[in-house]
């Protein structure tokens, strides 16, 4: 079922705020915060790309963008910058994020091209962002055990989503091991939430699915969406969400997908994690 009909370049990054009742997405390559509510939809522009976000306080969201983390207002639209992010190389932006159940936030930054090894993943917490792992490609899957104790993400080239244990401030503790691994010829690990019951909701760029493995890293089963680059899945009670993408699809595959791009939903799939407050 389609949620929301307007097509997006990179759909990505939902975020169901739990204050709101409300979810917001983006779509990085057009620089666009996007929402849609009872009152209708609509849709926030920026001057860099966009793509993750975590929820402050009601009215509050933290922003990732190509050169920072910034805090802005839903109510007037304003901003307010917290922490630089790579802003001395103009070569990479922000990629996928979520908030962690600590209260900090994960965020992954790549180049603008996908080169090999060029971004990193970090965690923003209480004013600091720190590195977690360097030479990442592709930062995907970034999401968090019920309890707390361990985080998940994927370099999606790698076809592979990594688990990683955690303290009690949320940073990781040892070495990550493999939770799974797609085919080598198979679709990507893109975006991945995980539900109240510990199953891990992934989107499968290229598979038109988000599919759900459970703790031990089995495939249990999967929702389909008539869009090949389904890109990252949310939770808003028991109502599947998926932003999908046009990106890497020529004009024949735009046409044969007219839902390409667009915001999905699934009703009645599985009890999401309320997503966690970013505490600045």
């Amino acid at each position: 079922m389609i949620f929301d009909d307007r097509r997006c370049e990179l759909g990505e990054g939902p975020l169901w705020h739990p204050l709101r009742n409300q979810l917001f997405w983006f779509d990085i390559l057009g620089r666009r915060l996007l929402t849609q509510d009872k009152t209708g939809s609509r849709h926030w522009e920026f001057p860099q790309m966009v793509s993750a976000a975590g929820w402050v306080s009601k009215d509050d969201l933290l922003i990732a963008s190509e050169t920072s983390l910034f805090r802005f207002n839903l109510a007037d639209g304003t901003s307010e910058p917290l922490v630089t992010l790579e802003a001395d190389n103009p070569q990479t932006r922000s990629n996928d994020g979520r908030a962690d159940p600590q209260g900090g936030f994960w965020i992954g930054t790549m180049g603008k091209k996908a080169e090999q090894g060029a971004g990193a993943i970090y965690r923003y917490y209480r004013g600091q962002l720190r590195k977690l792992f360097p030479a990442i490609s592709i930062p995907n899957s970034m999401c968090f055990t019920p309890d707390g104790r361990a985080a998940q993400f994927a370099d999606s080239p790698t076809r592979r989503v990594m688990r990683v244990s955690l303290d009690a401030q949320g940073w990781p503790v040892g070495e990550p091991q493999v939770f799974l691994s797609l085919p080598p010829d198979g679709p990507e690990p893109d975006g991945a939430v995980i539900d109240a019951q510990g199953v891990t909701w992934l989107a499968e760029w290229g598979a038109a699915r988000v599919a759900a493995y459970a703790p031990d890293g089995s495939f249990l089963r999967s929702v389909e969406f008539d869009a090949p680059h389904t890109s990252c899945p949310a939770f808003g009670g028991t109502t599947l969400y998926c932003t999908s993408a046009l990106q890497g699809m020529d004009a024949a595959a735009r046409s044969a997908h007219p839902d390409a791009g667009k915001t999905f939903m699934a009703e009645q799939v599985a009890e999401g994690q309320l997503e966690h407050q970013v505490i600045l």
